[in-house]
């Protein structure tokens, strides 16, 4: 089994210093290298560039620069979804971004954790758990969510909140870490 297969399945698997998963991340960091130094105004050519990183995408999407990730491969992302400034996505597994999602700036989406156990750490093991953003979420700035993490249809997630566990849809949520304040709709 690839050490790739072992982190799609959620195992712990040899991040670092398995060859072929060092070649896939140099490989995306350079073209997110180049995305970078686009241009603002060169819409078309970000448009085509992102879809040659991102695994999948779908209808109109708009991705600010900068723009970070690891693989590039195991995002999705919806039609009409906005990621702003400074987005970080470590996507050693799944991240999906659903339709009319928006992401305010410098959020950063983890996938990928590390074992607590010392000698498996520094032998470049990691895991990696995929996130989930549905439909019309809307992302404050400075959002941190990590490993596993689903967030449901029509939630908002406040500002410098860190997303440990799932969200169900339609609340607001804030804090860290983060928790359901209230259903959206309520006074």
């Amino acid at each position: 089994m690839t050490e790739k297969e072992k982190a799609a399945l959620g195992m712990l698997y040899d991040a670092n210093y398995d060859e072929d998963l060092k070649a896939e991340r140099l490989e995306c960091q350079t073209l997110c290298a180049e995305y970078n130094r686009l241009m603002p105004n060169e819409m078309e050519k970000r448009t085509k560039l992102m879809k040659k990183i991102l695994g999948k995408t779908e209808g109109e999407f708009v991705i600010e620069q900068p723009f970070m990730c690891d693989y590039g491969s195991n995002i999705e992302i919806g039609e009409r979804c906005y990621l702003n400034y400074n987005c970080i996505i470590l996507d050693g597994a799944e991240v999906t971004f659903g339709h009319d999602v928006f992401v305010a700036p410098n959020c950063a989406f983890y996938t990928a954790g590390h074992p607590f156990n010392i000698e498996q750490r520094n032998a470049g093991l990691e895991y990696a758990y995929p996130i989930h953003v549905g439909n019309n979420v809307w992302i404050g700035g400075n959002v941190t969510v990590l490993p596993g993490v689903s967030i449901g249809d029509g939630t908002v997630v406040a500002a410098g909140s860190v997303v440990t566990k799932d969200l169900p849809e339609g609340v607001l949520a804030a804090g860290n870490p983060c928790r359901v304040i209230r259903k959206i709709g309520q006074e």
